[in-house]
């Protein structure tokens, strides 16, 4: 895809393995993101061509410029704790945007700590260029926001996804 790429780096207080869980089941992610989350739907078992629908709740909403975010699994690779997901629906700058591909990297760091490495690749509808820095910063602040929501989840339950 040819575009502009975001990326952002979060280091986060829970293990990779535990995060990996959650962002693998639709279930623990609506679980671990109940407060901006309504529901998960997932058609497929999470391999490529997967597609994962978040309702939103209405607060949430507002915020992301829709009720739900449709997403296609390109790759789910376990062992690297890797997860790229091409945006079908959703986000307050979809009307600005061609395309869209996300991906998040879960990388062991220190004592039960991982490093999470969001990047967001997207082509613009018309003309070239990046996003303004606000768009930007609202296209990845959404994923990073989740990440932290999940991180916050699983310290508040040592034991879940353990």
């Amino acid at each position: 895809m040819a575009g502009c790429v975001i990326t952002e780096e979060c280091a986060m207080a829970v293990s990779a393995d535990r995060m990996w869980k959650v962002a693998c089941s639709g279930e623990a992610l609506q679980k671990a993101c109940a407060a901006f989350i309504d529901t998960v739907e997932e058609e497929g078992d999470g391999s490529p061509g997967s597609i994962t629908t978040l309702k939103l709740s209405a607060a949430a909403a507002a915020n992301a410029g829709g009720s739900l975010t449709r997403t296609r699994v390109v790759v789910r690779d376990h062992a690297a704790r890797m997860l790229r997901n091409e945006v079908l629906e959703g986000g307050k700058v979809r009307a600005q945007i061609k395309s869209q591909v996300t991906e998040v990297k879960l990388e062991a760091a220190g004592e039960g700590g991982c490093v999470a490495t969001f990047r967001v690749e997207y082509e613009k509808l018309q003309g070239s260029g990046a996003l303004a820095p606000e768009d930007q910063a609202g296209l990845v602040g959404a994923y990073v926001g989740m990440l932290k929501a999940v991180e916050a989840y699983l310290i508040a339950n040592p034991t879940e996804y353990a």
